[in-house]
């Protein structure tokens, strides 16, 4: 397309004004000379358009100008796209920094949450035996744990540290079933923790992978795949071979911890098949923490009426104990029970249950080799072995958790 080339110059003072008056109004500004060059578009030229140049004229124009005049236009216009594009690779690479930094801070955290489950499980397990060794009351070792986590909860509602949770009379229960078999699973915890070592009680936990899948076949209608039956089959020959070559192995303290194990895999059982969705008002912490609290108030009775009052100063000093020493790790026992478990509950809002399951595998393994450096428990290498097979059999049952594929 061709275009004109339109010079204003000298010329314009040929051009008559309609009005004189508006001529010399004093309010017109007074205007320069001006000339406005248009060359043709299919010329290649680095010069910029349109071009327009000024010089200094005295002279005043009539009321032809009906518009003001167009705004200058904006040079260098590369150089424009150069700065934008500059900005946008500083904000990408500060939007970059913002998610690294974000994820960094949740790893950390996760990281930091795990170490305290482990931790507060070793120190559980390791106090709890001390006492339990001195003091073979496991129905009132188990309320006072209870005990001393109710007043736990009762001091994060008060302190907002935690919200504080509305139950309905629906609510309490479907909850009812969960607290009692978890009262139960701790209390044969305990139970288990009295008759025989701790490692070897943590080896028969081991099992929870077989008593899930049996519960779940039972009540939850989901059967199991080869692979994941095929996996149970180390579980059950580790626990085997640890059991038989077990120093401190007895049947008490067995199937106690079978019987924990029973009771922990039905209340999750019971929480999938009872538990109503719709009630959103409880997160997983504040159903521990009721839970907990129901629980003291089942058990309660029942160790006053079996074991009676038997933690009181007169009766330890009467069988030869040390009362502050007692009550202390008995104090120290029952915060890390209540609070590995809070943790616990805190790592499975954060990952995924398969991960979560992956985690108790290695807090298991941390556990028992802590308790035989600790009590330097007797282990012969056959029950090394058993306990090793045990566990890798956990993690293999973990690992073909993740690979079942989910129902359409």
């Amino acid at each position: 397309m061709q275009t004109c080339s339109i010079n204003l110059s000298s010329s314009i003072s040929n051009l008559k004004p309609r009005n004189h008056r508006l001529l010399n109004s004093p309010l017109l500004p007074r205007l320069s000379k001006s000339s406005v060059i248009f060359q043709p578009l299919n010329h290649v030229s680095n010069r910029r358009l349109p071009s327009v140049c000024c010089s200094s004229l005295n002279r005043k124009l009539g009321d032809w100008i009906s518009t003001p005049l167009p705004a200058p236009v904006v040079p260098e216009r590369e150089s424009d796209g150069l700065e934008v594009r500059a900005a946008s690779v500083d904000s990408a690479g500060e939007g970059d920094v913002a998610p690294e930094k974000s994820k960094l801070l949740e790893t950390l955290l996760l990281g930091s949450l795990f170490g305290l489950w482990y931790l507060f499980n070793i120190y559980f397990n390791i106090y709890n035996k001390q006492v339990l060794k001195v003091f073979p009351s496991p129905i009132t070792m188990t309320t006072i744990q209870f005990a001393v986590g109710s007043v736990i909860v009762f001091l994060m509602w008060t302190l907002n540290l935690h919200k504080r949770p509305k139950i309905s009379g629906a609510q309490i229960l479907a909850i009812l079933p969960l607290a009692l078999v978890h009262t139960m699973g701790n209390l044969f915890t305990n139970m288990s923790l009295g008759k025989v070592a701790v490692s070897f009680t943590h080896t028969i936990k081991a099992m929870e992978p077989f008593f899930s899948v049996l519960l779940s076949a039972m009540f939850l209608g989901e059967m199991p795949t080869p692979w994941v039956v095929i996996s149970l089959l180390p579980i059950a020959g580790g626990v085997a071979l640890a059991s038989m070559t077990e120093a401190s192995f007895n049947w008490a303290g067995f199937w106690s911890a079978m019987a924990s194990n029973l009771s922990f895999q039905s209340r999750n059982v019971l929480s999938k098949k009872f538990m109503v969705k719709k009630e959103e008002s409880l997160d997983n912490i504040s159903l521990f923490s009721v839970i907990t609290i129901m629980s003291f108030f089942l058990l309660a009775p029942v160790a006053f009426f079996v074991e009676g009052v038997r933690f009181t100063p007169a009766y330890l000093q009467s069988a030869g104990l040390n009362v502050q020493q007692v009550y202390t790790r008995s104090i120290i026992a029952a915060i890390c029970f209540h609070a590995y478990q809070q943790v616990s509950y805190m790592i499975l809002q954060r990952v995924s249950p398969v991960t979560h399951s992956v985690g108790n595998c290695v807090k298991r393994v941390v556990v028992i080799v802590t308790s035989v450096l600790f009590f330097r428990t007797p282990v012969s290498p056959i029950n090394s072995i058993g306990t090793g097979v045990a566990l890798a059999g956990v993690f293999l049952y973990s690992q073909v958790k993740r690979l079942k594929p989910k129902k359409a």
